[in-house]
């Protein structure tokens, strides 16, 4: 995460899309109700809309916007990732450029540098990042809902013990030919490989004390 990145509240102060009045009063709200962002609280206080949060947002990050809400149009012709991670960061994949491995992904809240190095990690392509509205992510992630699963998650991972043990049982039911593993914030990616077939994705969710050896 970029460490001189630019409150968003100031940000928006700067760009002239909120004055200091409006700033000060959805701080205060934010500290009275003690939760949520001072995005959500500017923007159900009527003082900026979701596009301008967005821009502010990926001025932020340094990364394009996306200004089009036209659903994804390549995305399905690229590797696929696991819709529990999609959820989990508020992200998309937008496009996939088979000639340069390079997969365009689109989040909704805040990128997550870690997620992006993953997915490289575990299909062999660049990624580049952009922000769009929180609203059109969330009605692509209910799209891809309806898409063949082949993920399975798993909430409660109590020892690498267990771990191991589930790994080793769905390589040998699936006939992986290949292993590919890395680590996603509280999850544990697994990717099995498997000839001229989709790969099947295992999400492990850590407990706070599960897998040391993989800290």
């Amino acid at each position: 995460m970029p460490s001189h990145r630019i409150p968003l509240g100031l940000l928006l102060l700067s760009r002239q899309q909120i004055t200091q009045e409006q700033l000060h009063a959805a701080l205060e709200a934010q500290l009275t109700a003690g939760r949520g962002r001072i995005g959500e609280w500017l923007q159900s206080m009527g003082f900026v809309s979701a596009e301008q949060v967005t821009a502010a947002l990926a001025r932020q990050w340094s990364c394009p916007v996306l200004r089009s809400n036209l659903p994804p149009s390549h995305a399905k012709e690229g590797p696929t990732i696991p819709l529990a991670l999609l959820r989990e960061y508020c992200m998309i994949p937008l496009s996939y450029v088979e000639s340069a491995s390079r997969l365009h992904v689109a989040f909704g809240d805040a990128i997550d540098y870690t997620v992006l190095y993953a997915i490289e990690q575990m299909m062999g392509c660049h990624t580049e990042p952009c922000m769009a509205i929180p609203s059109f992510v969330n009605s692509c992630l209910e799209h891809l809902a309806s898409r063949e699963e082949t993920e399975f998650v798993f909430d409660r991972m109590n020892n690498a013990a267990e771990f191991a043990r589930i790994v080793c049982s769905y390589c040998a039911r699936v006939s992986a030919s290949e292993v590919r593993l890395a680590r996603c914030g509280s999850f544990h990616w697994i990717r099995l490989i498997r000839s001229s077939r989709s790969p099947i994705d295992l999400l492990m969710r850590r407990t706070q004390a599960a897998f040391p050896a993989f800290s």
